[in-house]
């Protein structure tokens, strides 16, 4: 099986009111000493539960590991100055030696517009903001000249490989964006056939950018039947990748992905 099998970093939760933080170095260690192929950070200001900050979390990560990939599972682009948010990223690519995939998304409402004002963001803007920062992003992590949205030039120092860029959403808007921007997409909790019918919207959008066909990352996957059946539907559905929920257990939720991983 080539698909790929990541788990979230205990360092937030799904749940309002309900904090999963526990030790970054031990459970990062620990997924990549038992195979598992990436490990995620969720990514808010103020979230309805206490929540790390990503950047933070990744160079964590990437300090105690060799192998394992470090993700964004999703940076919001829009709550930071773009230059800000590429200077982190290739930092981060740099320091964990190009192990990184940036996971992009605008953020879930469940938690609310207050991060967004407290960034000084517009929350009805977030989306808008995210594809201004996406057209320059790439070059901004190169260390490559980029005009940004005011006009100003300017070019970071030093550059870095450019990292995969997975863009989350699953509105039309973020499949264009997907589809215009993203070298992946990713979703929440869909089936295969979910992922197929959406995946085959947002590479029709793809070639109409002349771009090539995009792949998926779905977090938290259904596999409440045969876990490698349901696997191998979501890999012949087009999705490259899944990441497991936290349930509040890091090491069990590790060892579990490491079951069906093997």
């Amino acid at each position: 099986m080539g698909l790929e099998i990541g788990v979230i970093l205990p360092t937030s939760s799904p749940e309002a009111g309900r904090a999963i933080l526990g030790d970054v170095r031990e459970s990062a260690r620990y997924a990549e000493e038992v195979g598992l192929d990436s490990v995620w950070s969720t990514d808010h200001l103020i979230a309805s539960a206490p929540m790390l900050d990503s950047s933070v979390v990744l160079a964590t990560a990437a300090a105690v590991t060799e192998r394992i990939t470090v993700g964004y599972n999703v940076m919001l682009l829009a709550l930071r100055p773009v230059a800000w948010a590429a200077k982190q990223v290739n930092s981060l690519q740099l320091l964990s030696n190009n192990r990184l995939v940036l996971g992009v998304g605008t953020g879930n409402p469940a938690h609310g517009d207050i991060g967004w004002r407290a960034a000084g963001v517009e929350f009805t803007e977030r989306g808008r903001l995210t594809d201004a920062a996406l057209a320059v992003l790439p070059d901004l992590i190169a260390g490559k000249p980029a005009v940004l949205t005011d006009g100003l030039e300017v070019t970071l120092s030093p550059g870095s490989p450019v990292p995969p860029i997975v863009v989350a959403g699953n509105g039309v808007r973020a499949h264009r964006r997907a589809a215009r921007y993203g070298d992946g997409w990713a979703t929440l909790a869909m089936t295969p056939e979910e992922v197929r019918a959406n995946l085959d919207r947002i590479n029709q959008f793809a070639a109409e950018y002349n771009r090539p066909a995009l792949k998926a990352t779905v977090v938290a996957p259904q596999l409440d039947g045969d876990p490698a059946e349901q696997l191998v539907a979501y890999e012949e559905a087009g999705v490259e990748r899944v990441i497991l929920p936290p349930t509040g257990d890091w090491r069990r939720d590790t060892e579990n992905a490491a079951k069906l991983k093997a």
